[in-house]
């Protein structure tokens, strides 16, 4: 593990309990992305951004805190493109297309849902996003942002970057509780994305300090990893 791992490995480790200790999320939400108190109220937050109002595609995590974010999508008529779990297809993102459901948003919208419903689509099937709705740990008000540590979030939006779907005009967001927005510094590295807007269940927090990757940086990809995510091993070998 580089220094800078073991740095972002502390700042979780200190969020996560920071939120299970001050009542913001169940006691299992360590080491996940936090299934956080108040996300249906956080996705009422971000219905009142004009960007969110102006979207017809938005790109969400799997997460379940992204659970309401990606319903409320739907319900106001945007078509979601939802990661496949552990990006563990060829086409990996779920295209849910709220004209066509045929269950309830709420279900389509989950994971179990979505894998009934949905149509799974390589990257060149996706339409321009514009909106990214990502799960995370922890939060800057610079809009550094940190994840898990699985790193799949940094990979779909990489992917998407490089075929021209994530652009300059593509607003990014992170949905979270106000316990996840932190003071300290969070290092990022070539790969790391920052956050346009920061969405608690309280409030809207511009960020300042807009950061995309170019795309993927191979150098940063184990071959296990390759070899796991099959879109991945598809391109490494083209």
């Amino acid at each position: 593990m580089t220094d800078i791992d073991q740095a972002k490995q502390a700042v979780r480790e200190r969020v996560w309990r920071r939120l299970i200790d001050g009542g913001g999320a169940p006691a299992d939400s360590y080491g996940k992305i936090p299934g956080f108190y108040g996300a249906e109220a956080t996705a009422e937050q971000l219905a009142t951004l004009d960007e969110w109002q102006r979207a017809g595609t938005v790109k969400a995590n799997p997460d379940w805190a992204q659970l309401p974010v990606r319903a409320r999508a739907l319900k106001d008529g945007k078509r979601v493109y939802m990661a496949v779990p552990r990006m563990a297809s060829p086409e990996p993102f779920y295209l849910l297309d709220p004209e066509n459901l045929t269950l309830p948003p709420e279900e389509a919208a989950e994971k179990k849902g979505a894998a009934q419903v949905a149509r799974r689509v390589g990257v060149d099937e996706v339409e321009p996003i514009d909106m990214v709705v990502c799960g995370s740990v922890a939060v800057n008000r610079s809009g550094a942002r940190i994840g898990k540590g699985a790193g799949f979030s940094d990979l779909e939006v990489a992917l998407l970057i490089e075929a021209g779907l994530v652009t300059e005009k593509t607003v990014i967001v992170a949905p979270v509780h106000e316990l996840q927005v932190i003071e300290d510094d969070i290092p990022e590295t070539e790969h790391d994305f920052s956050v346009d807007y920061i969405v608690t269940p309280s409030a809207v927090i511009p960020c300042p300090n807009r950061r995309r990757p170019r795309g993927l940086v191979w150098e940063d990809l184990t071959p296990e990893k390759i070899e796991a995510i099959p879109v991945l091993a598809q391109r490494r070998q083209a």
